[in-house]
Order: structure tokens, then sequence, then C-alpha cells
């Protein structure tokens, strides 16, 4: 991911509100390692409930504000987005407005997502060997690219409304 400003972070979100927008609290960006991270995302300090992803798009990088669901997190499911099953992260159910005329109708996007949204780490570890022969560096590329894909059509979900 490169790296990307304040403001453009500011600017990218496409379904918050103006109070969402105020009440925006952002990581600390110069400690980021933007080599490493196929999205941005964070959880609110201030509302445990509330998280943000930043995604980067072709035409431009797109924010989305997240609402984690009310049940509880669960270590045996499965990231929608990283798909790992053998660490020990928590996934949560996260919900979504879409931006525009569907979202100020209620309509919304959910997917599981790891809690603290550690996908690209996760993505970066080698898998084990399947078998003999097995390429565990074009198992991780795939996995790295893959994630890409899941994150980004999240990201085009919300901004179309499809």
């Amino acid at each position: 991911m490169l790296e990307v400003t304040a403001a453009t972070i500011r600017s990218s979100f496409v379904n918050a509100t103006r109070r969402e927008l105020a009440d925006l609290v952002l990581p600390d960006l110069a400690e980021t390692a933007w080599d490493r991270l196929d999205y941005l995302g964070w959880r609110d300090p201030r509302l445990s409930k509330r998280a943000y992803i930043v995604v980067p798009l072709d035409d431009g990088t797109v924010g989305i504000v997240l609402k984690q669901a009310e049940a509880s997190p669960r270590s045996r499911a499965q990231c929608s987005w990283c798909q790992d099953i053998t660490l020990p992260n928590d996934v949560v159910l996260y919900g979504a407005r879409r931006s525009g005329a569907a979202g100020r109708n209620g309509n919304t996007v959910g997917t599981l997502i790891c809690a603290d949204f550690e996908c690209s780490r996760n993505v970066r570890t080698l898998p084990p060997t399947a078998y003999i022969g097995f390429d565990v560096e074009a198992a991780r590329t795939r996995r790295i690219e893959t994630l890409r894909t899941r994150s980004g059509d999240f990201a085009t979900g919300i901004v179309e409304g499809n």
C-alpha cells in the first residue's frame, strides 16, 4: 500500500456522516509500515464497536466506517479476507453502510474480518508445506493477491452499492 496522509484518509471516506468524520481518531501514521499493508484498518479508541478501513483501489483510496456486530468475537471463525485458519486471531462481523442513497436508505454490507485487522501480517506468514515440492513463496504471493482482491471488492461494493 502506498503511504497516505491524514488529509487523504479523512477525505477518502465514502460512507461517513459529518459527525463520524469529526469524531475520527487516526492511528499513528508515522509508525505505519506501509510496505507491509494491503489496506489500513484500525479500531476507534473511544468507541469500541466502531472501526475504519482505508483500501487502495485503482482509481483512488476508499475509506469506510465499520460497525462491529453485537456478537462476541470468535477465535474459530475464518476471516473472509485473509482466510487465515492457523493463527489464533479473533474474527468479528463488521457491517458498513453503503455510500450514497443506498446507505441513506439503510442498505448495509457485512463481512467477517480479523478483529484487529491483522490480515496483511497473516497473509505474509509462510504457509505450512502441504506436500513435497509445494511452493510456499508462491502460496504466500497468492494469499497477498487474494487479500487485495477481497478487500478491494468489499470497498467497491460499498461505493457502487452492489
